[in-house]
């Protein structure tokens, strides 16, 4: 009897084939006879090949599987030659041949799985053929260097930078620092794709609703950049909608990880969320009134690099006072740590909170340091409006006041029968 494995691995090779020769069956089938490569029929049979030519060189050795799997390629290759017509050749389908042919050796070689998922994907990129040139038609001179730069950011940089701490005090973790340049700079991106697509509105709207729920300072500073180069949006909309979705998203990460903390902590920042988030919805009812331009206007690369660089050097500053407030104080340094870590990050100072020991701070107390943070973080983001937008940001200095006055009053309103006790 037949190893399981390996017929499991031919059935899996002609399968891939077979699924791949489908779409490209379809695809031909208006062409004249003898004017295409390969059909679904030969597709199958590619698939199977691989297949078998995993069974010789597992048994025979790799020099004995290469005399096949060089003879199918070379007759691809010269049919493909042999066409016709040029207009009637047709590469996509060569390649898919040749790749049609290589997961029939992976399924063959017992990676079955993964044949038949590098098949599937295959065919979605055969099928999407339309789609894919309308998408390239759409895109400009400033979409490539767009894409082209945040891949090297992001693919290029990232992956190698060491993923451990460095410097005074341990402070500094390269890949978490440079994350955040990514993360900057993918919310440019992110806000420039989502314009382009759904307009200018709409495409502001998500990045804001999306960029706060992760991370509201990098959205902020995304933002402040296009309003200091003179793009028409609704940014400032943008920048009120995020730190609104900010407060909320303190209040989830509260309840699931210092739930002790959460009422105390709703009447600390409930009131600020509602002025929040009544000021973002009368700026984005007053961003309608300006000119709707369908697509972004955006001066230069959308990939604004040295507003990232600035948000990276701010962060690397609050850690390292972190860490040296930690080493300065020791235990009294928790609350230094609290205020510190929230300035740039609130989510850094709530899971410092989870870390404390049971009954190392009170519920109440515990709501003040976070919405201290809180305050501090909305302080940080208007410093970052002031720095990044300059006077062009001052209505959105102005949004971010609003609901941070009433924050204050709220802690000091908490805090003063404790100070008077």
């Amino acid at each position: 009897m037949l190893d399981w494995v390996i017929v499991r691995g031919l059935i899996t090779a002609v399968a891939a084939g077979l699924l791949i020769g489908i779409e490209r069956g379809w695809h031909l089938r208006q062409r004249r006879a003898g004017s295409r490569i390969a059909g679904v029929r030969t597709f199958t049979l590619l698939g199977a090949a691989g297949g078998l030519d995993a069974l010789i060189v597992a048994t025979l050795g790799p020099l004995i599987g290469a005399i096949p799997l060089a003879g199918i390629v070379g007759i691809l290759i010269v049919g493909y030659a042999r066409t016709p017509a040029e207009r009637d050749r047709d590469t996509t389908t060569l390649v898919a041949a040749i790749i049609a042919l290589s997961v029939g050796l992976l399924a063959g070689s017992g990676m079955a799985g993964i044949a038949i998922a590098g098949a599937a994907a295959t065919t979605l990129v055969l099928a999407v053929r339309e789609q894919s040139h309308r998408f390239v038609r759409r895109l400009s001179r400033q979409d490539i260097d767009a894409l082209t730069y945040y891949a090297a950011i992001a693919g290029g940089i990232l992956p190698f930078l060491p993923n451990h701490r460095l410097g005074p005090y341990q402070a500094w973790n390269p890949f978490q620092l440079w994350l955040v340049v990514v993360l900057v700079t993918g919310f440019s991106l992110v806000g420039y794709i989502a314009n382009r697509l759904i307009g200018e509105r709409r495409g502001t709207l998500a990045t804001a609703i999306i960029g706060g729920a992760y991370s509201s300072t990098a959205v902020t500073a995304s933002l402040s950049a296009r309003i200091r180069a003179g793009e028409q949006g609704p940014f400032t909309a943008g920048i009120a909608i995020a730190s609104a979705v900010m407060y909320v998203r303190v209040l989830i990460l509260i309840a699931l990880l210092a739930a002790p903390a959460l009422w105390p902590m709703a009447l600390a920042i409930g009131p600020a969320l509602i002025v929040g988030g009544v000021v973002a919805l009368v700026s984005w009812r007053w961003s309608a009134r300006e000119p709707e331009t369908g697509t972004p206007k955006v001066i230069g690369n959308p990939i604004a690099l040295l507003p990232a660089l600035g948000f990276l050097v701010a962060v690397a500053g609050a850690a390292l006072l972190v860490r040296w407030a930690q080493a300065s104080f020791g235990e009294s340094g928790t609350a230094w740590s609290l205020f510190i870590a929230g300035s740039v990050d609130v989510d850094a100072a709530i899971v410092t909170l989870a870390g404390l020991a049971p009954g190392a701070l009170s519920p109440s107390l515990a709501a003040l340091a976070i919405g201290g943070t809180v305050a501090v973080n909305m302080i940080f983001k208007m410093g970052v409006v002031a720095v990044t937008a300059r006077g062009a940001g001052l209505r959105a200095i102005a949004v971010l006041g609003s609901s941070l006055a009433v924050l204050i009053a709220t802690l000091l309103a908490i805090a003063w029968p404790l100070i008077a006790a």
